[in-house]
């Protein structure tokens, strides 16, 4: 009776210990040496099993865009592979392999996904090869870090670089920050201070607890949130300070407003590098602390001519000049402070202010499309260049097809 009760367990005992050895065989099969792997449709599976984090490229051979991003992953791989957490890069042809690309959605090359313990998270972010490990480490972090002493405060705040902003808590109950967390997690980190001495008090000017620290490392601003940390309030300092107080306007700090529902006042410079630029952004980043249910924007005509003529502004336009934008299709001119005089630039501000807030604003169209759909025709002009010679192509294979009896196969890609 008792050899009749043991044989399962046995039986069962080597079903498990032969799976651990095909689990083991299966990680081992895939080099964890920062070399970026190619994969088909018979170790694709295997792959997502035996690897945390799998960067995959679905790319085609003839591809151009395909071509350009293969240096950047052999160089973005070693590193991505010598993480905390780390990230395997792998590649699929999914010209050759359609099925494995359609069953992931892949309708386009390249095509990159980041699968986390076998989920798929589609990347859009930049291609670049060290702009892809700063973003691909973001994905791979906890939502909430815990900091348990100053050490390791300083350690967080190093490895997060500069790229996104930061939020710390410092005495503030980790389950009221989590949710954001993980909402905002592609955009910024989040952590809790568990242990911290007073020095940290003095660096990041917080005089009580609970206390929640905004930091923008790139843009070296800091800001302090005492609460309440109750209903919305939080997530609007969270929101609200996703972008730095005063924001350079250019095509990547677009697409970041695309997700803010705040209109922009929007100071128009002749050079937003030079000295006099400078100084108008620190008296602008002073007026944005105090107003933070707008966001604070500035450009300068050298730096980007094209925006601002939307503007109804040109070089010979006497600048700089404030205009309230809705970040689409219209913007507001407030009567009487549309120029800023040399002088006492903070109370042209503040009068520009209350005149908006007042509505003695005159409303205007931008010339040309909105700019969302400016930001998209940046695009949608290369694919119509693209989609041109596609058919000139086409128009000069059907040429010469008909002047040839022999029967022509031919084949057209679409990237």
């Amino acid at each position: 009776m008792a050899a009749t009760t043991t044989r399962p367990l046995l039986l069962l005992l080597l079903l498990l210990l032969l799976s651990f050895h095909a689990a083991s065989a299966a990680a081992e099969e895939f080099p964890r040496d920062g070399r970026v792997i190619e994969l088909d449709e018979s170790s694709f599976e295997a792959a997502l099993g035996a690897i945390d984090y799998l960067f995959v490229d679905f790319y085609a051979p003839w591809c151009g865009h395909c071509k350009r991003l293969a240096p950047e992953l052999d160089e973005a791989a070693p590193v991505l592979a010598g993480l905390s957490e780390p990230i395997i890069v792998a590649k699929v042809n999914a010209d050759k392999y359609r099925k494995l690309g359609s069953k992931y959605g892949v309708d386009g090359f390249p095509t990159l996904m980041l699968f986390i313990h076998g989920v798929p998270i589609e990347y859009t972010g930049s291609r670049k090869a060290d702009s892809l490990v700063r973003n691909l480490n973001k994905f791979v972090a906890p939502d909430v870090s815990i900091l348990e002493s100053d050490s390791a405060i300083k350690s967080f705040v190093e490895n997060a670089g500069t790229s996104f902003p930061m939020f710390i808590g410092f005495g503030v109950n980790e389950l009221l920050i989590a949710g954001y967390g993980g909402k905002y997690k592609k955009r910024a980190w989040f952590a809790v201070a568990k242990d911290f001495s007073e020095d940290f008090m003095v660096t990041y000017d917080f005089d009580k607890v609970p206390a929640l620290v905004s930091l923008h490392p790139k843009y070296k601003e800091q800001s302090v949130f005492y609460g309440p940390f109750e209903g919305s309030f939080l997530e609007d300092f969270i929101r609200q300070s996703l972008l730095p107080l005063t924001v350079p306007i250019n095509t990547e700090t677009l697409k970041m407003l695309d997700d803010d529902d705040r209109k922009v006042v929007l100071a128009i410079m002749e050079d937003d590098s030079d000295e006099t630029s400078s100084q108008l952004v620190k008296v602008l980043r002073s007026a944005a602390n105090a107003n933070r249910d707008l966001v604070f924007g500035y450009v300068g005509i050298k730096q980007w001519d094209e925006f601002v003529e939307t503007f109804d502004i040109s070089k010979s336009s006497q600048l700089p000049k404030l205009i309230v934008w809705d970040r689409n299709e219209e913007y507001e001119v407030v009567e009487g402070s549309e120029k800023l005089e040399e002088g006492d630039q903070a109370s042209q501000i503040s009068q520009f202010l209350e005149g908006y807030r007042a509505g003695r604003t005159t409303k205007k169209k931008v010339s040309g499309p909105s700019f969302m759909g400016f930001l998209n025709s940046l695009v949608s002009l290369n694919s119509l260049y693209i989609l041109i010679f596609v058919f000139a192509l086409l128009g000069v294979m059907i040429y010469f097809t008909g002047q040839d009896d022999t029967p022509q196969v031919r084949r057209a890609h679409e990237e």
